[in-house]
């Protein structure tokens, strides 16, 4: 079955899909984060795959390694959607290596854990903006009058 993800994008804020199991990553997030994004939070590449079934989520903060997968099998499932999100992967081990893995294989970004507020607030925003560009683009809007 074909994900769809054409929900017109708002200005009012950014909406992220964090897929982690581990809680101790979503804590600084839900604390740096800006009080109008709507943060979505799946443990796994199934719970994710069914939350973007159901909404629109152009960002996804992806951790490496999840329990029934990992970046690559989500970004799979992303890959054949209309206005596939852009996925931003997370991870503890970040080097140079996974960096331009991810950037190869079509995801937008790496974030180093533990977070740094500044840059993840700076890279999910060229993302979100990346993709609401992509979208108007797609649907024939002026991306010329993009704002965040």
């Amino acid at each position: 079955m074909a994900l769809s993800n054409s929900t017109a994008p708002t200005d009012s804020g950014v909406a992220v899909l964090v897929v982690s199991p581990c809680e101790d990553d979503l804590r600084p997030l839900r604390g740096t984060l800006p009080s109008n994004w709507t943060l979505y939070v799946a443990r796994g590449a199934g719970e994710a795959t069914k939350i973007l079934r159901q909404t629109s989520v152009p960002v996804i903060l992806c951790e490496s390694e999840l329990p029934d997968g990992n970046w690559k099998d989500l970004l799979a499932v992303v890959t054949g959607m209309q206005n596939p999100p852009l996925m931003i992967v997370t991870s503890r081990l970040a080097n140079e290596y996974l960096w331009a893995e991810v950037l190869n294989l079509g995801g937008y970004d790496l974030l180093a854990k533990p977070f740094n507020s500044i840059e993840v607030i700076q890279v999910t925003s060229m993302a979100w903006r990346r993709w609401k560009s992509a979208w108007k683009t797609s649907s024939g809007q002026s991306a010329m009058t993009q704002t965040v």
